[in-house]
């Protein structure tokens, strides 16, 4: 059986190809229309390179091979964006504000969630060199205005923001160890580990980290949070962001003060798109501004990826 392919890799065929191309085509023209410019980064990088700046989650997600020319190990990308920031930095290496979009297919060592393809489409829209909300904005309307181009049913964003727990962290004086420790009891929301880990921190910080992950629903989460948590400068602009982007946001939004995906990675919003009839986010994003900086350019960035075989699967 010599045509059977590996698991959770497949063929896609014509129907299925047509709708993706389509849908392809229209977003892409959204984001020439919106002034982002096209790069189509190569499939294999030096593994060095194509993991600067990344957390370890994303070695994980990568296969690699040995470069029979140079000896080196090289990887099959799992995700574009550190492709695209590569290309920002040291490619074009511009002044001011660029916009970048991309199409691609990248591949992982195991599926991203049950039943999910190894061999997803990413497309995305990129902004490099806006450090203001007003970038933060623009990417949240067009991450939305691309999605309703599919005519989802149930479209919503959850939004996060990583500069809360990291401005509470900072704040106690955590040492790295602790800070990890208690990031993986936040992402369980295992709320009697994180007053375990907190027990010798100030009172205050404590009563924060505990606030946490009971801080998830619509506005009133930012309500609650002003309240309750420490008036530190850096959890004050986070809450102040999040208000602006729900002010704006043309489709349901809600809060999930204790999400850090990705915070090794992200260094402010990060945010998920989810939709009727798909398990798991259809989108993803966020600000990563030390990406830039990993690349020996430092360099605001915010932007997302669409899982476009996803979205392009509950297509009517």
């Amino acid at each position: 059986m010599k045509w059977v392919l590996p698991e959770y890799v497949e063929d896609i065929l014509p129907v299925e190809a047509m709708r993706i191309e389509r849908l392809r085509r229209a977003i892409l023209d959204l984001f020439f229309k919106n002034e982002y410019q096209l790069v189509m980064p190569p499939l294999l990088e030096y593994m060095d390179s194509l993991l600067t700046g990344t957390g370890h989650d994303l070695e994980l997600r990568t296969f690699k091979v040995v470069d029979q020319l140079s000896g080196r190990t090289m990887g099959v990308r799992a995700d574009i964006t550190p492709q695209v920031a590569r290309i920002d930095a040291h490619l074009l290496n511009r002044r001011g504000v660029t916009r970048l979009c991309y199409c691609g297919s990248v591949l992982h060592t195991r599926p991203a969630s049950p039943g999910a393809t190894r061999e997803p489409i990413q497309l995305g829209a990129e902004i490099y060199g806006a450090a203001g909300v007003e970038a933060d904005l623009e990417i949240q309307r067009l991450l939305c205005d691309a999605l309703r181009l599919a005519h989802l049913r149930g479209l919503r964003l959850d939004v996060g923001h990583v500069a809360v727990f990291r401005s509470l962290a900072h704040a106690a004086t955590a040492d790295a160890e602790l800070e990890v420790q208690l990031f993986e009891a936040l992402q369980k929301k295992d709320v009697p580990e994180l007053r375990s880990l907190s027990r010798r921190l100030d009172a205050r910080t404590r009563e924060a980290l505990e606030l946490l992950p009971e801080l998830y629903g619509g506005l009133e989460v930012l309500d609650t949070a002003q309240k309750r948590l420490p008036k530190l400068p850096a959890l004050t602009q986070a809450l102040k962001t999040l208000r602006a982007l729900a002010k704006a946001c043309p489709v349901p939004i809600s809060f999930d003060l204790a999400e850090l995906r990705g915070y090794h990675y992200h260094s402010g919003v990060v945010f998920d798109a989810y939709c009727a009839g798909v398990t798991g986010p259809v989108a993803r994003g966020g600000r990563y501004d030390e990406v830039g900086k990993a690349f020996g350019r430092a360099r605001p960035a915010t932007g997302f990826s669409i899982d476009l075989r996803s979205v392009a699967g509950v297509v009517k």
